[in-house]
């Protein structure tokens, strides 16, 4: 009840929030506005990588599909052109470009056509695996952000609350009593800064969670689709 009573006396005379920041210092106003900036960055990054992930999870169900249900290699990577950007198609491409450039170490014979030896399937493995992480590092783009506003918020946060204070004593000092009128601005600036920093730190923290989460998801999928091509190839008789 204080804290409203104090609101509504400072509404009464300025009219606005605004007002209750009137007498605040530059620096508390700063602190504010990056705050403010910190939150529009990290809606921005969400906004940016839901469409993105979105976007990848869409493409990824019929490329998987494909994998399943080629007939042979050549085959899938025909089919898969509809997926040109993902990261799935990226690493089906991989492995085409490296059955291009590889020259089966086993000869072809009457039962079955020239195929890769044990240790050109484990270089296949290696080259989609370090594919499947660039992948995943570009998929991750941004999202440390979202994880450093979460947690640089309060603190910067809490730099505007001690500042608030701060002014709240000047003001006693200045007015040479304690009345509300006197401890108000300086009181109204701290629980803003504080109220704002938790406005932009929750959904920021929420954020990465939640993407971090899918972001593992797609990266367990690159793995099993890396896995699902490889052996496509051993059907193809390739392998």
């Amino acid at each position: 009840m204080p804290i409203l009573a104090l609101f509504q006396i400072e509404a009464q005379s300025t009219g606005s929030i605004v007002g209750l920041l009137a007498h605040g210092t530059p620096v508390s106003w700063a602190v504010l506005v990056f705050l403010l900036i910190l939150s529009a960055i990290s809606w921005t990054i969400m906004a940016m990588k839901y469409r993105e992930y979105r976007s990848v999870g869409n493409a990824a169900e019929p490329l998987i599909a494909h994998i399943a249900d080629a007939d042979s290699f050549d085959d899938a990577v025909m089919r898969a052109r509809i997926g040109v950007g993902s990261p799935f198609y990226s690493v089906l491409r991989r492995a085409e470009r490296f059955m291009t450039e590889t020259k089966p170490a086993i000869a072809s014979s009457v039962e079955r056509t020239a195929r890769l030896s044990q240790p050109q399937v484990d270089a296949l493995q290696m080259v989609l695996d370090k594919e499947t992480t660039v992948e995943r590092d570009r998929l991750e783009r941004l999202l440390p952000w979202l994880a450093t506003i979460g947690a640089v918020s309060p603190l910067i946060g809490l730099l505007g609350t001690v500042l608030g204070v701060i002014n709240a004593f000047l003001g006693v000092a200045a007015s040479g009593s304690g009345n509300i009128s006197a401890v108000a601005p300086g009181v109204a600036e701290a629980l803003i800064a504080t109220a704002l920093a938790l406005t932009v730190a929750i959904p920021a923290v929420f954020g990465y969670n939640y993407f971090a989460s899918r972001l593992n998801h797609l990266t367990s999928a690159l793995d099993a689709f890396g896995t699902d091509v490889v052996a496509l190839l051993v059907r193809d008789g390739r392998i």
